[in-house]
């Protein structure tokens, strides 16, 4: 009877052992988005969905988020391990807060395109960037299509024109009233804010800025300097995991959208799911995309953009790309040819 108490006891403390190993291997990420849970939510959280994560023994925490600036500002802080923030809003960053000791840094590019553009109704007689001259143009402060707008101006003549600042809801409502001439914001938010306002999407002139002239990259995977110090095994295991969730959602977008609905119940499938795949098109699976290869970027681009970032946005110091981005913890080539060919 002793035996058997005794053989009962080390089962289960052998049990507990391995299950205290095996919780001890898996590692925390708090990971923050740039913005609310919408379509483009999906390329995160279906590798979180589907357990992609939890077999690479992460236990991955996804929250919606407020833009761009606000995320690496988290993530600067310690309150969050990763996040995904728009590359300029991470140059700004750096080369304003030179002494800050924790500056994150960028490890994959998931936006290779910047989504930003200008948007104006055709009534309005706006075709091109020249008749933005002397136009009123709104958008929030923050808005990284405003802050990157002097490089749009310079690269297309614009002068003369003024901004009106309001919230991030008031954007589109304004452009339909008549309040400003264009706005700009991402193609993917605003076009579809527009059509939700009564507006159809033929009614709207869409100056996407890849096609004018900015090369400015856009979403990318940032991580604290303290995560990828002390476990850059988690950091590389966390986008191979990633990278498999981001093909099965270019597979199969509308599937995808069952896990952002799981997430925030309110959403429109629809909408999402056509937001999701304007997004793909655009900025994810883009002809720049493919040619530099996903997660990826090109080095003389990138460091056109931390020169036109540090002009238009007048920084304390000048971004150093090397700084603000590393490669070393990407998976292999093979891994990441997830683009599907046009």
């Amino acid at each position: 009877m002793q035996k058997r108490s005794f053989l009962k006891a080390t089962a289960a403390t052998f049990v507990a052992l391995a299950a205290s190993l095996a919780h001890a291997q898996t590692t925390s990420i708090k990971f923050q988005l740039d913005w609310r849970f919408e379509g483009p939510s999906a390329l995160f959280l279906t590798p979180a969905a589907k357990g992609y994560f939890k077999d690479a023994k992460l236990d991955v925490t996804i929250d919606a988020g407020n833009g761009s600036g606000g995320t690496v500002t988290r993530v600067a802080s310690g309150a969050y391990d990763m996040g995904l923030a728009d590359l300029a809003a991470l140059m700004e960053f750096h080369a304003n807060n030179p002494d800050a000791p924790n500056k994150p840094v960028a490890v994959m590019m998931v936006y290779n395109d910047t989504p930003a553009s200008v948007m104006a109704l055709k009534k309005s007689g706006i075709k091109t960037p020249a008749d933005l001259s002397g136009k009123k143009l709104g958008a929030p402060v923050f808005d990284a299509g405003r802050k990157a707008f002097p490089i749009f101006a310079k690269a297309n003549a614009v002068t003369g024109f003024t901004w009106t600042a309001m919230d991030p809801p008031l954007r589109e409502t304004m452009l339909v009233r008549g309040d400003v001439d264009a706005i700009t914001g991402f193609t993917f938010t605003s076009l579809l804010n527009l059509e939700a306002r009564g507006v159809k999407a033929e009614d709207v002139v869409v100056m996407p800025y890849p096609d004018f002239g900015v090369k400015l990259y856009g979403n990318a995977i940032i991580v604290s300097p303290k995560l990828l110090k002390e476990n850059p095994a988690a950091v590389k295991a966390f986008l191979s995991a990633f990278t498999k969730g981001v093909k099965d959602v270019l597979g199969n977008p509308a599937a995808a959208i069952a896990d952002v609905k799981a997430r925030d119940g309110i959403i429109s499938v629809d909408l999402e799911t056509r937001r999701l795949k304007l997004a793909i098109d655009t900025v994810v699976n883009s002809p720049n995309a493919r040619a530099e290869g996903f997660g990826q970027v090109n080095g003389p681009r990138l460091a056109l953009m931390a020169s036109q970032v540090s002009d238009a946005f007048t920084t304390k110091t000048r971004i150093n790309p090397d700084a603000v981005w590393s490669s070393a913890y990407l998976p292999p080539k093979a891994e990441l040819a997830i683009l599907l060919k046009k």
